[in-house]
């Protein structure tokens, strides 16, 4: 059973706008290449690949959202956290590519 929420982009950026989320309890799980050509400012970067070795470092006690491109590797990181211990998660469906589409950067 999935113990996370999947939030669509616009409920993201209202989230961010209104204050209720920080920028750096977002946690991008693209590769390097990925940040590079388009992030949000302000965001934690967590490559999937060396996701696994990082997770130690992330409290247990903030709650989460996870972006990676279109939402897909969100969702397997979720599960990897969930597994783990964490409660607080929030997948942002459509991932990065839905959240530069409502900011009107074309992302892919």
């Amino acid at each position: 059973m999935n113990r996370w929420e999947n939030i669509d982009a616009d409920k993201l950026l209202e989230r961010l706008a209104n204050g209720s989320v920080k920028p750096e309890q977002i946690i991008d799980v693209r590769e390097h290449h990925e940040w590079d050509y388009y992030r949000l400012e302000g965001t934690t970067h967590i490559p999937m690949s060396i996701f696994p070795e990082q997770l130690a470092s992330i409290t247990q006690e903030e709650s989460w959202y996870i972006l990676c491109g279109h939402g897909v590797r969100s969702v397997a990181v979720c599960r990897y956290m969930q597994e783990n211990g964490y409660d607080a998660l929030h997948n942002i469906v459509g991932g990065i590519a839905a959240v530069a589409e409502l900011k009107g950067f074309q992302y892919d």
